[in-house]
């Protein structure tokens, strides 16, 4: 699943009609509820893994924050998922700097992502808020709105933060053509424009141009999947039909994992901080 889900990704250049710029070397952030990675794509069946998450995915973190929260008590949130929720909710924040999140992993020098940090600090700030407010049931706190904006803030300033520094181990490594460089962000959490927004500011800064696939096809893993089995049978790659039952298996490897090498390159990548894009 993950191959296809990459592999939609860098089609969606193709999508953009940018004839200029191949499939090859293009650089995919993968946010969804189950998954959190960056990833060289260099072909079809040829990657490099540049960063992993290393506990929760953002998705699974949206969906647990505002199942907590109790959003599907307000009405016009109850027949949305929890993720698209904070979203909307985030919104009508008018004052999220009441509440102060850490930045993730902010001393480790890769590219790896962790948000369980950030779940449990909403949940303290919930609580401590629930009790001021005598919060009894299924109410709701009346700072709910500006706190889905601080955390959807965090979130966005972590993933800019780590795919800031995929980018620049990049280009350091001459990895992508400098005049046709490009990230495709897509996994359900792509269609956070707030985040997708968050993830175009920096690709600018750095030269970057950013892409997603239609959101109709971001949570559709039939799709990825299809149009990964095409691309492979056009190019007569992985093509086989004596395979056994023994040889599935529930997760398929990525690639050559560079982790460590991101590791060593040591770079520092200064936070970008996200207010101004509330505006």
């Amino acid at each position: 699943m993950i191959r296809a889900v990459l592999l939609l990704m860098a089609q969606v250049v193709y999508w953009e009609n940018l004839y200029t710029l191949k499939l090859l070397s293009i650089q995919v952030l993968l946010i969804s509820g189950g998954h959190c990675l960056l990833a060289l794509v260099k072909d079809i069946d040829d990657f490099l893994l540049l960063g992993k998450g290393l506990d929760n995915a953002p998705g699974e973190v949206l969906d647990k924050v505002a199942r907590r929260m109790k959003l599907r008590n307000i009405p016009e949130y109850s027949q949305i998922s929890g993720g698209h929720a904070v979203e909307l909710a985030a919104q009508k924040s008018t004052n999220p700097g009441q509440f102060k999140f850490p930045l993730p992993l902010s001393k480790s020098r890769d590219c790896n992502f962790s948000f369980s940090g950030l779940k449990d600090s909403l949940v303290r700030k919930l609580i401590k808020k629930e009790t001021e407010h005598n919060v009894m049931g299924d109410e709701i706190i009346p700072e709910v709105y500006d706190l889905c904006g601080a955390f959807q803030l965090a979130v966005a300033e972590h993933i800019v933060h780590r795919t800031h520094r995929a980018m620049m181990y990049c280009d350091k490594n001459m990895f992508i053509n400098p005049n046709t460089k490009a990230i495709v962000v897509s996994g359900g959490v792509a269609c956070n424009n707030f985040i997708f927004k968050s993830i175009e500011h920096v690709g600018s800064k750095m030269g970057y141009k950013t892409y997603r696939p239609p959101p109709s096809v971001c949570t559709d893993n039939g799709v990825m999947i299809a149009w990964n089995g095409l691309e492979k049978l056009k190019k007569q790659c992985d093509i086989r039909t004596d395979f056994s039952l023994t040889e599935l298996y529930p997760e398929a490897p990525l690639g050559k994992d560079i982790i460590s090498e991101v590791v060593a390159a040591n770079i520092q990548t200064k936070v970008t901080r996200l207010k101004g894009l509330l505006k």
